[in-house]
C-alpha cells in the first residue's frame, strides 16, 4: 500500500472513531442554544402552546395566552406568573375568571390520580380487604412515588385510598386498580369516565400519572375532574386529610404496626417552607420530568370556593407551583364579582341535557377559530363541604342540573 492511500485509511479510521464512540441516546439530544454575543449559551425556549385548542367551555378558553376580562375595580393578575397553563374557576357555578392556555394538552403527573379517584372509588367498599399479591404491583415504575404498601400483607380500600391521596402512591394505586379489574380495565374506565365529563384534552395511559408517551390532560380539564371528585364525600375527606396511620408490617402474633403519613400538598402541610394556605380544602399535587410540577387545588374564603389549576411552571423550585396557586387564589377571591367570565366548567355529557348550544368538541376536530379517617388529622376539606349545595349535587345517583348551567351558554365550539 503507498504511503498516500495508508494516510487516507488512517484519516478515514479516525474519522469514523467519534461516530461508534458517541453513546446512542445522544442521537435526540437538544441542540445546544446559540450563543448571546457574549459567549453565554442562551436560555432554550418554551414549547409554545398549539395556536387552537379545544374549546369546551367557551371560545375564549381555545385561544393561546392569556384570557380575562377585569371590569372597573377588579385587582390585576399576579406578576410573573410562569405556569404553561392555569386556570382559575368558582367552583360553585363553574364560571372561569381567567385562564391561560386552559386546554394545552401537558403531561398531568400525578394530578391524573384525581381521576383515578374519581372513577373507581365508587366502586370498591371503603371496608373491603385485600390481600396483596406479587401480581398485584406489577407495572409499577421504578422512582413512583410510593406508599408502602408490602406483598402478602392485608389492607383496606380505606388504607389504600389515604395512600393515594396523602403520599401520591403509585403502589396503592396498582393495588386498588386490580381489585377494579386490572390496569387495562381501569384505564379504559378512567377514559370513558373522562369523555362523560367532557374532560376531552385527556388521553389516559396509566392510573397513576407515571410517565407515558401520549399521557395528556388540560388545567381545564384537570379542574373539571377536581370539581366532580369533590361532589363525593370520600374524595373530599381523603384530599383534605393532612396526616395519618399507615399499616406496616403484619407478623403471626404479634400487632401490627402503622407509621406516620403526610400528605404531599405543601400549601396543606406547610412542608418545603411554603406557608399553609388558610382555607385550603385538597386537591391534588404532582411531579415528574416530563409534567414538571403540577396542582390543582381547592380553597375556601367565607362562602366563596375556587379551584385553580397550575401546570408546569418554568422557573423556580419544587415551591413555585404552590406560589403561583396561592398567588391566583388570592386574586380569585379579590376578583369575584368583578370579572366578565371568559368561560365556563361544563357539566357532565349526561347531565348536559339542554337543546341550544354546539356539542362539545374533543382538541383533534376544533375549529381553529376558536369527617377524618380514623387516626389522621384532617385539613379543611370536610369543612369545604362542597356536597352540602356548592357544587351541583348529587341526588338518586343522578347529577342535578340547575341554574348553575345556564340554559344555552355552553361550550361554543
Amino acid at each position: 500500500m503507498s504511503a498516500k492511500k495508508t494516510a487516507l485509511t488512517v484519516l478515514s479510521a479516525a474519522l469514523l472513531v467519534p461516530a461508534v464512540l458517541v453513546p446512542s441516546s445522544t442521537a435526540h439530544a437538544a441542540p445546544t442554544p446559540p450563543a448571546d454575543g457574549k459567549g453565554r449559551p442562551q436560555a432554550p425556549v418554551a414549547p409554545a402552546p398549539p395556536p387552537s385548542m379545544s374549546t369546551v367551555g367557551g371560545a375564549r378558553l381555545g385561544q393561546p395566552g392569556t384570557q380575562v376580562n377585569l371590569l372597573p375595580g377588579a385587582p390585576a393578575l399576579p406578576a410573573n406568573l410562569s405556569g404553561r397553563s392555569w386556570i382559575v374557576a368558582d367552583a360553585e357555578t363553574g364560571e372561569v375568571l381567567a385562564a391561560h392556555n386552559a386546554h394545552w394538552r401537558l403531561p398531568p403527573a400525578s394530578t391524573m390520580k384525581m381521576l383515578f379517584a374519581d372513577t373507581v372509588l365508587p366502586a370498591l367498599p371503603k371496608d373491603q380487604v385485600h390481600h396483596v399479591t406479587d401480581q398485584d404491583m406489577d407495572g409499577v415504575g421504578p422512582g413512583s412515588s410510593l406508599v408502602g404498601v408490602k406483598e402478602d400483607h392485608d389492607y383496606s380500600v380505606h388504607d389504600l385510598w389515604l395512600g393515594v391521596f396523602l403520599r401520591s402512591g403509585n403502589d396503592a394505586v396498582h393495588v386498588l386498580s386490580a381489585m377494579n379489574g386490572g390496569v387495562e380495565k381501569t384505564v379504559k374506565d378512567m377514559q370513558a369516565h373522562a369523555e362523560e365529563l367532557q374532560a376531552l384534552d385527556t388521553h389516559v395511559v396509566s392510573p397513576d400519572g407515571y410517565d407515558a408517551p401520549e399521557q395528556v390532560s388540560s388545567a381545564y380539564d384537570l379542574t373539571l375532574i377536581a370539581r366532580s371528585g369533590l361532589q363525593k364525600q370520600d374524595f373530599r375527606e381523603y384530599c383534605g386529610t393532612s396526616e395519618a396511620r399507615f399499616p406496616g408490617r403484619q407478623e403471626p402474633g404479634r400487632p401490627r404496626e402503622y407509621f406516620e403519613i403526610q400528605n404531599t400538598n405543601r400549601l396543606m402541610t406547610g412542608a418545603g417552607g411554603i406557608t399553609p394556605y388558610k382555607g385550603i380544602a385538597g386537591v391534588k399535587n404532582g411531579n415528574t420530568t416530563m409534567a414538571g410540577s403540577t396542582f390543582t387545588g381547592a380553597a375556601q374564603r367565607g362562602n366563596k370556593k375556587l379551584l385553580v389549576t397550575v401546570m408546569n411552571p418554568d422557573h423556580g423550585g419544587l415551591n413555585t407551583v404552590y406560589e403561583e396557586t396561592a398567588g391566583l387564589f388570592d386574586w380569585g377571591f379579590a376578583a369575584l364579582g368583578k370579572v366578565k367570565p371568559v368561560g365556563e366548567l361544563v357539566p357532565p355529557k349526561s347531565a348536559d341535557t339542554r337543546p341550544f348550544g354546539s356539542p362539545a368538541q374533543t382538541h383533534a376536530n376544533t375549529p381553529a377559530a376558536a369527617g377524618p379517617p380514623a387516626g389522621g388529622g384532617s385539613g379543611l376539606g370536610t369543612a369545604l363541604g362542597i356536597a352540602g349545595g356548592a357544587l351541583a349535587v348529587v341526588a338518586g345517583g343522578a347529577f342535578v342540573v340547575n341554574r348553575r348551567w345556564p340554559r344555552g351558554r355552553r361550550s361554543q365550539g
